[in-house]
């Protein structure tokens, strides 16, 4: 089918499977890429190029860098013994921006969704599990997403870290169900965070 389009339909194409980017949105951009000079349209391809190029999964934390361990992981100031586990690496960043953790993360790359294929084989649980049994981990906060899947994934991943003797916590509600850390305000990550709760066992 893409051989078929011409340049600014693919274009159209292409952006239209960026996620949350429907047919409209992607023409808007298209469009404005398009009145731009050339050396903005350049650019761009030599950012997303190089990004892809680039960057890779921290060996330790499993977020993107451009070299591993990345620099969240090797900060002297940060405590080792508390992993904030997210879904994705946007979260880490969203956690970030709320300036109320001061840990290590461990990113799952996604949650499980039977219905999608999305299993714990495809998530990092077992190099979470690995990374507890290697020892100095004291705590672990489940920061899943307020949605069925992400509620799933922290019960699921609290049952198999509980019994290892480690502290299991989980973000307090505040966060609405249904939204995600990505598009959450700063203010109400902190909160979430700092009234944390215990996760049954």
């Amino acid at each position: 089918m893409r051989g078929n389009l011409d340049p600014v339909a693919r274009l159209i194409f292409e952006l239209s499977k960026l996620p949350g980017i429907g047919e409209k949105t992607a023409t808007r951009l298209a469009y404005f890429i398009l009145k731009q000079d050339e050396a903005y349209a350049r650019n761009l391809s030599d950012a997303i190029t190089a990004a892809k190029l680039k960057t890779g999964l921290c060996d330790s934390c499993f977020t993107f860098t451009e070299q591993s361990p990345c620099s969240l992981c090797t900060e002297p100031s940060r405590r080792t013994g508390t992993v904030c586990v997210v879904e994705r690496p946007s979260d880490v960043m969203a956690i970030e921006q709320s300036g109320s953790h001061n840990g290590q993360y461990h990113v799952l790359h996604g949650a499980l969704s039977p219905l999608d294929g999305v299993g714990p084989e495809e998530l990092k649980i077992r190099e979470l599990l690995a990374r507890i049994q290697s020892g100095g981990v004291s705590e672990v906060i489940l920061a899943t997403n307020p949605s069925v899947e992400g509620e799933a994934t922290a019960m699921y991943v609290g049952r198999l870290v509980k019994p290892l003797g480690i502290r299991v916590t989980k973000l307090a509600h505040g966060i609405p169900v249904g939204g995600t850390l990505e598009y959450s305000d700063r203010q109400t990550i902190g909160k979430a965070l700092q009234n944390r709760v215990e996760v049954a066992g």
